[in-house]
């Protein structure tokens, strides 16, 4: 199948699979005679795979790696789960820098009093000291 099939296919941009194809997390397709990339059902899978993982938030180094311990049918299942785990604690670690930085926009949103007056203590506290 051309790009825009595969693009259907795995729900992935024709943009997004050839950029995937640049660095490597898929490997070039066969090109037909016209110079047409063709795209096997196997491509399309992997373009799904690396969809999702990218819905779960791995970086790219991350499915790399993922990838190779897709396709290593002798893998152990911890190092998948390492790779889990490792990215839900990263995700742990950013839900509570946001949680604070939305406690300091509302307490700061609350401490505006909204009106006509040019006080703002929202523009005091991020102006530079």
């Amino acid at each position: 199948m051309n790009i825009g099939a595969a693009s259907d296919a795995s729900a992935v941009s024709q943009r997004m699979i050839r950029h995937y194809e640049k660095i490597g997390l898929v490997p070039a397709p066969v090109r037909r005679g016209s110079g047409y990339r063709d795209y096997s059902d196997a491509d399309v899978h992997r373009l799904r795979f690396i969809a999702n993982a990218r819905d779960l938030g791995f970086p790219i180094d991350d499915i790399r790696a993922l990838l190779g311990l897709w396709s290593d049918r002798e893998r152990s299942s911890a190092d998948v789960k390492a790779l889990a785990e490792a990215r839900a604690a990263e995700l742990g670690r950013k839900i509570q820098a946001l949680e604070a930085m939305r406690r300091s926009l509302v307490d700061l949103a609350g401490a505006c009093h909204g009106d006509d007056r040019p006080d703002c203590p929202i523009l005091e506290a991020l102006a530079p000291k």
